[in-house]
């Protein structure tokens, strides 16, 4: 994984070091729960409704 932890003088971790991309993919993780968050109380919609509804929009073909 290319973790490595940053330590103080007991041996104790303190910090964390990864990669710049993994550290990328983890704050688009972050963002996606938290827009569900957001969201969770919002009503739900069926599969088929929700094609319709970006047909109607001109995301997918009609």
């Amino acid at each position: 994984m290319g973790t490595q932890y940053v330590t103080d003088d007991t041996g104790k971790k303190t910090a964390v070091l990864l990669p710049i991309e993994q550290y990328e993919r983890l704050l688009e993780d972050l963002a996606d729960l938290a827009a569900i968050a957001e969201r969770r109380n919002e009503p739900t919609i069926s599969h088929e409704e929700m094609v319709e509804e970006l047909k109607r929009d001109g995301l997918l073909p009609a």
